[in-house]
């Protein structure tokens, strides 16, 4: 599976790699491509997964933020209800395209 932005790949890899949560896929930090994020400042911790980090995409100027996102230290009960260590992982939304 592949994220694209804007023409350019910013995140690949196999789907099973990948990790899916509340319908977003999640890939692994090694698989996104970190020249397009920026640490985003906007504040938001999930009632069961924890503090977000949020990303904002950008390439030659052009911004789109908050597109991704991670949980760099999800709280132990969300590790045990998703199955899998989602720690650090990436998922995209807003004008970045998730396909297989």
């Amino acid at each position: 599976m592949k994220v694209t932005w804007k023409g350019h790949i910013v995140a690949e890899a196999p789907q099973d790699e990948l990790i899916s949560i509340e319908g977003n896929w999640y890939f692994p930090p090694h698989r996104v491509r970190t020249e397009y994020l920026q640490t985003s400042p906007t504040p938001y911790t999930c009632p069961w997964k924890g503090v977000c980090q949020y990303w904002t995409l950008e390439k030659d100027g052009v911004r789109s933020p908050d597109t991704a996102w991670s949980y760099p230290k999800p709280y132990p009960t969300a590790l045990t209800k998703v199955g899998k260590d989602f720690s650090g992982y990436v998922a995209f939304w807003k004008d970045a395209q998730v396909s297989s």
